[in-house]
């Protein structure tokens, strides 16, 4: 059975993708995966199976990648403070769903994440944790999670760092997962071809 969270998914899907396509004509979100369905849908739809909402953060003037993560079952938000960078994305994201209780981040472009790994950071909030990640293989990976101790900090965050240092100031509780999805990304077409290589 799935684990049902209280969390908010944000899903950060408004990136440039300029080594999938340096002439800026292919959204690498809206590439289409071995089963038919594009990579931001399916990364949207296993963040839906354990979530019961996903806020999808998407640049001005990507409407039909808007319209596939809407189809998908997201709540979109244009931001065009995210063009600055994931941390400008990540806090729009976070100041559209800004009372939630919690929120569980992942990126548009990791549609390999295993279920039970969205569980597991799902279910380590639920615990009380305020700052989870996966690790696989003593990497972190994505998606993480933050609790809303940390809502001041994310609204905060701007650029292209991210979260980055508050993982490196605060105490982050770790889930272990045999889950090589955490890591994988597509940034090149290429990365379509070896998604599944050596998947868990």
């Amino acid at each position: 059975m799935t684990y049902a969270s209280l969390a908010t998914g944000v899903l950060l899907a408004a990136g440039y993708g300029s080594r999938f396509d340096p002439d800026g004509l292919h959204n690498k979100l809206l590439a289409r995966l071995p089963e038919g369905t594009s990579v931001a849908h399916e990364s949207a739809h296993r963040l839906l199976r354990v979530v019961p909402k996903v806020v999808a953060v998407v640049r001005p003037g990507s409407d039909v990648l808007a319209r596939e993560l809407n189809d998908a079952g997201c709540d979109v938000v244009f931001s065009a403070a995210a063009e600055r960078g994931m941390g400008a994305s990540l806090a729009a994201g976070i100041e559209a769903c800004d009372d939630a209780e919690g929120w569980i981040v992942a990126l548009a472009d990791m549609p390999r994440i295993a279920l039970a790994t969205i569980e597991a950071v799902a279910a380590a909030m639920g615990a009380g944790a305020s700052l989870v990640a996966p690790f696989y293989r003593n990497q972190r990976g994505h998606p993480a999670g933050f609790g809303s101790v940390h809502r001041a900090a994310l609204l905060a965050l701007d650029g292209d760092a991210g979260a980055r240092a508050l993982f490196a100031s605060q105490t982050v509780t770790r889930v272990d997962v045999d889950d090589p999805g955490i890591l994988r990304d597509i940034d090149t077409p290429a990365d379509l071809d070896t998604l599944d290589v050596g998947r868990a």
